[in-house]
This record gives structure tokens, sequence and C-alpha cells, in this order.
């Protein structure tokens, strides 16, 4: 594919990303009308809109949105392709440090970087657990794993997981009520929620092909997912928790599912890290070493 071809899907990536063309150009180091002839000429190339451009916003299409899934694929395949070549010839070194999300963290980023540390001796690693945003740059932070995404521009990331959540509750608690059957019925249930920023977590879902978020309410709400699920088992209502939580709990029955039909996953899980022209040998190495782990399938979703 010819280089021009290249920057030209890498720039609607970014436009895509960041809703903006004046937010892209400033990310990528392109004037704004630079930004807008690439996309331009990118249409004019496939003979289709892309993004739907108003005074105020920019979104994808329909056939935007479908283009950007493959275009995502395709630049992170090309990420993975430039770091197995740097990582011959760079040996990494030097103290890492790593923010991790308190839960996940725990369960499956630490096997994977007690693996990376015996590989790897050279390497020492400080470890914070937080399940609040942490500024990268302001705290001297290598690499941060996240359930979701950032807006800010001085960070790059990579997939590393899809997020899945099931909606769910311990028998015990449909002992004496009926299953919810539809969206609605959730509000004759107590909804335990997840609460992150001071306020708790709305529920999401996919209804007849489109989006609905439900606030929701019960006798329980905690800030660490763990907590959310020991409620969950003890009978104390109905939670949406991922299935890197309770994917054990979902096979034993110890939690059964409902509402199957409408759930739909959460923001993914990714690696940040501030913006930099090379990215270092030691943070490349641990995104490969994670890639490794949980790709194609992350373990949590396997099958027993």
């Amino acid at each position: 594919m010819a280089i021009d071809r290249m920057k030209d899907i890498s720039v609607f990536v970014h436009v895509a990303e960041a809703k903006s063309f004046t937010a892209a150009s400033e990310r990528i180091g392109l004037s704004r009308s630079a930004v807008g002839k690439s996309i331009v000429r990118l249409e004019d190339r496939l003979g289709v809109r892309l993004l739907q451009r108003t005074t105020r916003s920019v979104s994808l299409t329909g056939e935007g949105a479908a283009f950007h899934e493959r275009c995502v694929r395709l630049l992170a395949d090309l990420d993975e392709a430039e770091m197995a070549m740097l990582s011959h010839s760079q040996a990494p070194r030097g103290r890492l440090r790593i923010d991790l999300p308190v839960s996940f963290g725990r369960l499956y980023v630490l096997p994977v970087l007690n693996r990376f540390m015996h590989k790897w001796p050279e390497i020492s690693v400080s470890t914070s657990f937080n399940d609040r945003y942490v500024d990268l740059i302001d705290e001297g932070v290598d690499l941060a794993i996240r359930i979701g995404g950032s807006e800010d521009g001085r960070l790059m990331s990579r997939l590393l997981a899809p997020h899945r959540l099931v909606t769910c509750a311990a028998p015990s608690y449909f002992e004496n009520r009926a299953m919810p059957q539809t969206i609605d019925e959730l509000a004759e249930h107590s909804c335990l929620a997840f609460v992150h920023g001071g306020r708790p977590v709305d529920w999401r879902f996919t209804e007849n092909g489109r989006p609905r978020s439900v606030t929701i309410g019960g006798r329980f709400a905690a800030t660490n997912a763990e907590a959310l699920r020991d409620a969950t088992l003890a009978g104390y209502g109905i939670a949406r928790l991922a299935t890197f939580l309770i994917s054990d709990d979902l096979r034993a029955g110890r939690l059964v599912p409902v509402l199957k039909h409408v759930d739909t996953d959460g923001p993914p899980i990714r690696a940040a890290y501030p913006s930099s022209r090379h990215l270092s040998p030691k943070v490349r190495v641990l995104i490969d070493e994670l890639l490794e782990a949980w790709r194609p399938e992350p373990p949590w979703d396997r099958p027993a």
C-alpha cells in the first residue's frame, strides 16, 4: 500500500477518535487544512462519505464506522510488526513505572508481569493500583492499563482485550422473585451499582440495535468491583460485572446471567502511555507480553 494512503488512513483514525479536525491536527502535528485535504482525498478514493461534518462536531457515518474499525486493526498490526523488529535490536532495561486497575491488575496483569520480570532481569518495576484516573505525565508513569479510552491527546494507546460485561445475580436472589425479561423490569429489582468518580455508573445495553443507558439503584453500591461481586454472590441483587471477575462463578452456577439478549460490551482494555517518537523498549516488550497472553481470546473468556 502506498505511503500516502497509509498517512491518510492514520489521519482519518485520529479525526474519528478526536471527533474534531482541529484536535486531530494538534495531535499529529499537521495543519487543519492538511488534515481536511487528507480526509477528502481518502473519501474520493473510496467513493463514500466517512465523516459527517457540522459546525460543532464531527461524527462517523455508517460506512465510516465500519472503515474505522478495520483501519484501527490495520494500524495496530503495523505497530506490532514495528515493535517486534525494534525489540530485537534494543534490550529493555531500567525502572518501569506502571499504573493498574485494582481488581483487573491484581488478577490478570500481575501474573504476566511476573513472567516479564523473570524474562528481563535488567528491568525493575514500580506498580500502583488505582481505579481513578492518573495523569501519567504529571506522575511520571510509563504505562497504564486502563478499562476504556482517554481523551488525553498527550497519550497513545493500544487495544489489548475486550471488556465483556454480564448482567447477573445469585440463584438465591431469584428464589422469591422472577427474573427480569426486559430492561424496564429492572426498576422492580435491587440493582447493585459500581461507583466511579463519586457517582453510580449507568448500565448500558443494546435494544433493537440501539444503545440504551439506564440509571440504577439498589441495596448496595461500591467503588471496588470485587466487593460488588461478593455482594452479588451474597444475593443482594442484580449487578453488571466483568467476565474477568466472574467467569468461574458463571461456569459453576454461583451466578446466573439475565437479559443476555440486550447485554453489550464495555469499553475495551487498553495500554496507555505518553506519546513519543519512539516507544521505549521496556514499555514495548511488556505490551507484547500482554498481547501474547491475551490474544486471540483473553484467558478469562476462554472455555474452562
